[in-house]
């Protein structure tokens, strides 16, 4: 049995619109929030009669929020006002069409297996659930052969999300006006990439911008802005479903930056320097920034009470002499090196937060595979009334081939009243409860740090 087929001659029709006046979009700017959610405003020009009629604006976002959108005709601002807005997303596909059309009749294409010839059968449609069924010459057909043909788009079924206005206007004639709205699943994050050199102290790195638009619509030779930041949004409900789409690989061919950056409240804007197109289902990505040979500097950092492992850091500064010096946007780094054979390896990769110039960025790569750290406490004695003394143990040992300094950090966190009795080495105070050991420990050897502390409250 072959399977049913749907097709109808006037699916894209909209000669049921004739009466009604529709607005093409004549110019966009894009806003995008690293937060899913995007600022819209669009140019439109629109013919308008005078009193009381009916406005389509089509290639409107699925994802819109209506309750946002503001509009103002720029020829005359105090002669046009929107009365009503309809937000249409009552969607073409083959259940919502079939389903219009259930015990109506309607037209079954087949061949005749002889001739060849296509030939027609009109049947009504009883059923769309699991199947066609429907009622032909009098029997019940259950997935009847043939393609069917509807005679026309049934009333309220649109191809495109749009948006439908009771418009009054006391001025006849062309209008230029402007849309904004806010819209989701048209979103930014930043990625970078760094390659570390052989002595693990110069940095390439390289930021990218990742735009994705799963909103429903393009936007052709669009004005793109960036916004990072946290930016307070009222969230009343969260998407269950996210759509991912192909990806569309933007490679910068000048050094030049891309984007200019400026100020926004308290937010830093990113805006193109030329005009881009942001189709739907598209994952797009631009280079931001880049800066080549960076100081950098590969800490080791064991916190025993925290970590049972000797964890590796990559550190460098955000600064202009490296051709960084932007504000540096939220989002993933990803540092490679080369092997022996000069090819590039992936070696690990951290999430930074919103980072200002002149910062310095701490990147958590990994463990130390020949460096082991244990930590033991060895002592606690109670001195008297709300008085407490204890001893901490630590031991590294390095099985690398060079002298290595590893940071230690501890954490006096047993009450806020304290101070280190006795150590080993010296050791430096971060913060209330925080100390550190900068220690060096040399090829083979086991390094032995202690201390006792004590509480009183």
């Amino acid at each position: 049995m072959k399977s049913a087929v749907i097709f109808f001659a006037l699916l894209f029709s909209y000669q049921f619109l004739s009466s009604q006046t529709t607005g093409k979009r004549s110019n966009v700017d894009l806003t995008i929030y690293n937060q899913n959610l995007s600022l819209i405003r669009e140019e439109r020009t629109l013919q308008l009669k005078e009193g009381i009629s009916t406005v389509i604006i089509p290639d409107i976002p699925a994802t819109i929020d209506g309750t946002s959108l503001h509009f103002v005709s720029l020829t005359a601002p105090t002669s046009v006002r929107v009365l009503e807005q309809n937000y249409q997303y009552d969607l073409v596909d083959q259940n919502k069409l079939l389903s219009k059309y259930l015990g109506k009749t309607v037209e079954f294409v087949r061949i005749n297996e002889e001739t060849k010839k296509e030939f027609t059968v009109s049947g009504t449609l009883l059923s769309n659930v699991g199947g066609i069924v429907a009622e032909v010459n009098g029997k019940i057909e259950i997935n009847p052969a043939g393609r069917i043909v509807l005679p026309s788009l049934p009333e309220g079924l649109i191809a495109k999300p749009q948006l439908e206005w009771m418009v009054e206007n006391e001025k006849q004639g062309e209008h230029k006006t402007e849309i904004s709205y806010l819209a989701g699943n048209l979103s930014w994050l930043c990625n970078y990439v760094a390659l570390i050199n052989k002595d693990d102290n110069k940095l390439d790195v390289t930021g990218w911008v990742t735009i994705t638009n799963n909103s429903g619509t393009s936007f052709k030779n669009a004005g793109l802005k960036l916004v990072a930041g946290d930016v307070n949004i009222v969230r009343e409900k969260i998407d269950p479903y996210q759509r991912y789409g192909r990806e569309d690989m933007v490679m910068a061919m000048k050094s030049e930056p891309q984007f200019e950056q400026s100020e926004l409240f308290e937010y830093k804007l990113y805006s193109l320097k030329r005009k881009a197109d942001i189709n739907t289902d598209e994952t797009k990505q631009m280079e931001l920034a880049s800066g080549k040979n960076v100081d950098a500097k590969k800490v080791f950092i064991y916190d025993g009470a925290k970590e049972s492992k000797v964890g590796v850091y990559v550190t460098f500064k955000n600064e202009q002499k490296a051709g960084l010096g932007i504000p540096l946007p939220k989002g993933k780094v990803r540092v490679y090196k080369k092997d022996n054979d000069g090819k590039e390896q992936f070696i690990g990769e951290d999430q930074i937060d919103h980072t200002p110039k002149d910062e310095e960025l701490k990147l958590y790569l990994g463990n130390a595979f020949d460096i082991v750290g244990e930590r033991t406490q060895k002592d606690r004695r109670d001195k008297g009334w709300h008085v407490i003394e204890e001893t901490y143990e630590i031991k590294l040992r390095n099985h690398k081939k060079e002298t290595v300094e590893v940071l230690v950090y501890e954490h006096p966190g047993r009450w806020r009243e304290w101070e280190i009795l006795r150590e080993s080495d010296t050791w430096e105070k971060v913060d209330q409860t925080t100390i550190k050991f900068p220690v060096k420990v040399k090829q083979d050897e086991e390094k032995v740090i202690t201390y006792t502390i004590r509480y009183e409250w």
